[in-house]
């Protein structure tokens, strides 16, 4: 058994999440399936390289492409987050290299979410986490993209009363008055060229290095550190699985 395979625990809450086994030929062992997914996410390998005992590689590809088709994934997502904190958020991006087998090259193809930097093609992962630093939203922009891109996405599902932390980078009236109409508290540092007096607690901001923990859990899966997929769709799947692990490994800490 890798040290990246999933535990007898994390097995126990995801099978049940997963697709009904249709009739007719019997489906490739899942757990078998899903370990070999994430060794590839983990070790950062090529899948070309994925050691034979999690079965054919073409086998762990394709189920990972046809259920983020399917949406299985965004609905575990969904399902291992549902038990989320709400009464603090978190929002932060976190900027991912691509590798240059992951840049598409055709003129007018759809967004993929790439964008030129200093450093070359990267990506922007924008993420909203709970109190406890565990991830509830996830979206892309390109990497040169601001940081409150998706802001207002990202906190449409704020709770009434709930107070959202940020670094000074989303230190901008549409959102403080976006987080205002939820009934909810933007905690926000203010810029250095704001003019007028906001309400700010730098004790209660320092509880925003979960979300920094985040980024760090999610980026020892090397392929989330870098990206090598050229697909927009691949890459947040790929990010909703670690996600989802991240949940779990949290959930088996405290049981």
């Amino acid at each position: 058994m890798s040290r990246y395979d999933l535990t007898d625990f994390e097995w126990r809450v995801i099978e049940p999440l997963l697709p009904n086994k249709p009739r007719g030929v019997p489906r490739v062992d899942d757990r078998r399936v899903l370990n070999g997914i994430f060794w590839v996410l983990r070790s950062g390998a090529p899948w070309r390289d994925l050691p034979e005992r999690y079965g054919p590689r073409t086998t762990c590809y394709n189920r990972l492409v046809r259920w983020r088709k399917a949406r299985v994934w965004d609905r575990l997502m969904d399902a291992i987050t549902k038990g989320h904190d709400g009464k603090v958020q978190m929002t932060d991006t976190s900027i991912v290299r691509v590798h240059q087998q992951g840049a598409t090259g055709k003129k007018g193809d759809r967004d993929h979410f790439l964008g030129r930097s200093r450093g070359g093609l990267t990506t922007k992962i924008h993420a909203l986490v709970d109190a406890q630093g565990r991830p509830i939203k996830l979206s892309l922009t390109a990497g040169h993209k601001s940081d409150i891109a998706s802001a207002a996405d990202l906190i449409k599902d704020l709770p009434e009363g709930a107070m959202l932390l940020a670094d000074k980078g989303y230190d901008a009236n549409a959102l403080r008055t976006a987080v205002t109409e939820r009934k909810a508290w933007a905690n926000i540092p203010p810029k250095g060229n704001r003019k007028d007096a906001i309400c700010f607690s730098p004790f209660l901001y320092k509880a925003r290095n979960l979300i920094e923990r985040f980024f760090n859990k999610a980026k020892q899966f090397r392929r989330i550190a870098t990206r090598y997929d050229k697909l927009a769709e691949n890459y947040p799947a790929a990010l909703k699985l670690v996600a989802v692990r991240i949940w779990l490994r949290a959930y088996e800490s405290t049981s």
